[in-house]
């Protein structure tokens, strides 16, 4: 079976982006990393960090706007999706004391669902990318599964994080079998470096990949034992050690 590639989410290492996008997206590469996921480009912008990117011989899995530029500054989130050649939008958080009610979760699905059926106008697909809080059990269902229902697949996708799933008290490999159609992008994490958490990974790809939907493993980390560019020196070790890299 012909192996997932694997990005990082460069919110990762925002520190080193800040001050350096293309030393640190160099490097990345040379870790092994084939793509990366974008929030933000650090201290160029997107005609720079493409630049950089393709410097690096990186491609772009995908990239995170929050909900206030899908809102209100559309045009960009097209425009720099199109220029860094990626098809993904990612909507990153949303505020969780909206999952109030089987109702307010079932409008926040049908805003993104409208958000997503403007991007496919331009050939984007727009995903939402979990915490902990959108697996909370509202009138009987996490609140995911609400956002979810509420607009069509080919106008919202998910973007599950696994270690939020596991936080959250779903097994994200039941949350695979679910809804793995919808997931072509999966964030790989495990509280600290991958692997020396509680996700089960091994779990996680067998579902994954069983179902076949995953296009991009993407890596965040979002804390450390190690500098950050160490932290995820060694996840993506992990990932060759277990043959995903």
């Amino acid at each position: 079976m012909k192996k997932i590639p694997v990005a990082l989410q460069l919110y990762s290492v925002r520190g080193d982006t800040a001050t350096d996008f293309a030393g640190t997206v160099a490097a990345v590469a040379k870790m092994g990393y084939t793509g990366v996921e974008l929030a933000g480009y650090g201290n160029l912008d997107a005609k720079g960090a493409k630049a950089a990117l393709d410097a690096a011989g990186l491609k772009v899995s995908g990239a995170h706007f929050g909900i206030n530029a899908l809102r209100g500054d559309f045009d960009t989130v097209v425009n720099d999706s199109l220029l860094l050649g990626t098809r993904e939008v990612i909507c990153p958080w949303w505020f969780p004391g909206q999952y109030l009610s089987a109702a307010s979760c079932s409008r926040i699905g049908e805003e993104l669902g409208e958000i997503g059926a403007k991007l496919r106008a331009f050939g984007l697909k727009l995903s939402f990318h979990n915490h902990a809080a959108e697996l909370a059990i509202v009138e009987g269902r996490p609140a995911f599964e609400w956002l979810l229902s509420a607009a069509a697949p080919r106008d919202l996708s998910a973007e599950l994080d696994v270690y939020w799933a596991h936080v959250g008290g779903v097994p994200p490999e039941k949350f695979l079998r679910d809804h793995g159609a919808r997931v072509r992008l999966l964030h790989l994490k495990d509280a600290k470096e991958i692997g020396l958490g509680p996700v089960d990974f091994t779990k996680v790809f067998a579902t994954a990949e069983s179902i076949g939907a995953v296009e991009w493993y993407v890596v965040e980390q979002e804390w450390y034992n190690h500098a950050p560019m160490e932290s995820v020196r060694r996840c993506i070790e992990q990932l060759k050690a277990w043959d995903k890299a």
